[in-house]
């Protein structure tokens, strides 16, 4: 596929997910709001759900569209307001403007999701450093695997003591390690740091490094998509919450984590997240869930918004098709190619058939590939006259074209062209 392709396929992709992205968003929050008193694996489940759709979504599409831009029927599958109307280039509006700047904003996405990659690199590697050289305490390594043992983790566990953090942070999966906080071994009552330990077994139990990881790659694929931050919020959250009560289930009291995090609250928050920590989602929230657990009301005032705009998503991701249908092309856009004829090379009259008096109609068959170069030329119709026809395909096969477009993608195509002898 060619580099215009490849460009216009993800460029409308990109488009695309706005209003996807949105839809997803308000459908999770509208299930959110119903499951707001079940379990937070539950939520959990439901909030993973939705951002794994936002990372399939706009990967079918893009398939959809790379196998359109190599003349598949499939592609004929996607079918959109924003690809029709990029099929007329010089159209005024919105839709037409992105189409006509679909280079720009793949370069814009490109270079801010690759600068968010050398961030999340940047950040493992400091974690992966910290686990290789940063000191370990024999007493707290010991009662670490003591209580690995009996919440069940068949696996060793490491833990390394880190200046300069203020929350105990989980990473790794195949080999997990606790980073904790040399402020905490030397200040914290150790039955309350126990608990926080606790509560990162509780991650590792899960392999939410794993979960947490799959979020920073969608977060640097869709970053400038809201809906992808709220739901990467709302899973580390109800993940959080999940740890507590692991937490709680096996130190019996639930008591004691939530002193634990309200000791956290009192230092500054982490702000690296690659990996679990401990202050995750809004600590007080947590801490007074663990002390005082309610039913939660329904707040419609804060419902009825969501339901609101959930309808007009929907009814917005319908609108281009509509548009399209409306328009000239009620099945698909395409757009034929479009000859250049000020670098074509005028056809030479041939002097014995001008003798003659021959003249005619010869309709030549152009193949050209996705850039508009001609690769080959063909006599489809003859004038009658196979020097005349000659003349014409020799001539002619230096021209240059712009592309055919199919649903706002150049493809290839076969383009007829006609050329005129006549004698004045």
């Amino acid at each position: 596929m060619s580099a215009p392709a490849l460009i216009a396929a993800v460029g409308w992709t990109l488009v695309h997910f706005v209003w996807q992205g949105a839809l997803l968003g308000c459908i999770v929050a509208v299930l959110l709001t119903a499951l707001r008193n079940a379990r937070p694996e539950t939520r959990y489940a439901v909030a993973c759900a939705g951002l794994l759709l936002c990372l399939a979504w706009p990967t079918v599409d893009l398939a959809l569209l790379l196998k359109s831009g190599t003349g598949a029927e499939s592609g004929k599958l996607f079918r959109s307001g924003a690809a029709a109307m990029a099929a007329a280039p010089d159209a005024a509006g919105l839709l037409p403007w992105l189409g006509r700047n679909l280079g720009w904003i793949v370069a814009l996405w490109a270079g801010c999701a690759g600068a968010l990659s050398l961030r999340m690199a940047v950040g493992l590697l400091w974690i992966g450093r910290a686990a290789r050289i940063q000191a370990s305490d024999a007493a707290w390594q010991e009662r670490l695997s003591r209580l690995a043992e009996r919440c069940g983790l068949g696996r060793e566990v490491r833990l390394r003591v880190v200046d300069g953090l203020t929350s105990p942070i989980t990473a790794g999966w195949w080999r997990p390690v606790v980073l904790v906080p040399a402020s905490l071994v030397a200040g914290m009552p150790p039955h309350l740091l126990e608990a926080l330990l606790v509560h990162e077994l509780g991650h590792v139990r899960r392999h939410d490094y794993l979960v947490n990881l799959l979020q920073n790659v969608i977060e640097t694929l869709l970053f400038y998509h809201p809906a992808v931050w709220w739901l990467s919020r709302r899973i580390r959250a109800e993940r959080e919450q999940i740890a507590d009560d692991f937490a709680a289930r096996h130190l019996g009291e639930p008591r004691r984590l939530a002193l634990a995090l309200s000791e956290l609250e009192k230092l500054q928050f982490s702000s690296h997240h690659l990996a679990q920590a401990a202050n995750g989602g809004d600590l007080m929230g947590r801490i007074r869930r663990l002390l005082r657990p309610d039913v939660q009301a329904l707040n419609w005032k804060a419902a009825i918004p969501v339901l609101g705009l959930a309808v007009v998503c929907a009814a917005s991701a319908h609108a281009p098709v509509s548009r399209a249908t409306a328009s000239a092309h009620p099945v698909g856009v395409r757009q034929a190619a479009v000859v250049d004829f000020n670098t074509c090379r005028k056809p030479h009259y041939p002097k014995d058939d001008i003798t003659a008096g021959h003249q005619g109609t010869v309709t030549l068959g152009f193949m050209l590939d996705e850039r508009g170069t001609v690769l080959d030329v063909s006599v489809r119709k003859s004038s009658g006259y196979a020097s005349l026809d000659e003349a014409a395909r020799g001539a002619l096969a230096l021209c240059n074209f712009r592309p055919a477009l199919e649903d706002g993608v150049p493809v290839k195509s076969m383009q007829p062209v006609q050329y005129v002898w006549t004698l004045k």
